[in-house]
């Protein structure tokens, strides 16, 4: 598949925001053949740009980059604190139970089953998601997700979960059932840690 080049939506001297399309590598992966990925594509540009966060290959939307160690820091102290306020919009399967709730279930790593993740009541450790129906499109629910905690594949794990997966998920729903998973990361806020301005940036999907 070939990208076009990143997608930025911010830049000064200390952070950086680009998109990433579904199917792009956050970062390099093993092998030569997965070394193409955001985090290089914004380096090019940027050779100070550094990996805060990450998102799931087939997930699209908003990445903050820091530029320089020390503000690398700063920023995944923001994301540690939970100091940095996510949305994402997804379309998920069926009809929610209730219009807007939380799912609160534990999650752990399904160790045999490497890179797929669990609900474990028991080792998994604590994991809130909040949603909200956005509206429904058929037999579909166009949903708008806020993780409280950054758990992996918490998302598509927890919706999946209560019977609701997301279209297109190949690990935990029906990869035939979209194009593509058809999750967004829509939304980032936050204050800037050095002068404290509120920033807001939004960027909507594709699906």
């Amino acid at each position: 598949m070939i990208f076009p080049a990143p997608e930025l939506l911010f830049a000064d001297d200390y952070l950086l925001v680009a998109v990433k399309p579904a199917g792009l590598l956050s970062v390099p992966g093993r092998g030569p053949d997965k070394q193409d990925c955001l985090s290089e594509r914004v380096r090019s540009l940027f050779p100070d740009a550094l990996i805060v966060h990450r998102l799931d290959m087939a997930t699209s939307g908003l990445m903050l980059f820091a530029r320089g160690s020390e503000m690398q820091r700063k920023l995944s102290m923001l994301f540690q604190h939970r100091k940095i306020d996510k949305r994402y919009i997804a379309v998920c399967a069926g009809k929610l139970d209730y219009p807007q709730g939380e799912i609160n279930l534990p999650i752990a790593p399904d160790w045999p089953n490497r890179p797929l993740q669990r609900i474990d009541p028991e080792h998994g450790k604590h994991s809130l998601t909040r949603y909200r129906l956005l509206k429904m499109e058929g037999d579909r629910s166009r949903v708008e997700l806020e993780p409280v905690t950054g758990r992996s594949h918490q998302l598509r794990l927890h919706l999946a979960s209560v019977g609701n997966p997301i279209l297109g998920d190949a690990l935990y729903g029906d990869e035939h059932s979209a194009a593509r998973l058809l999750l967004h990361a829509c939304m980032l806020r936050f204050h800037h840690p050095c002068h404290g301005e509120m920033l807001t940036f939004e960027h909507s999907p594709s699906f």
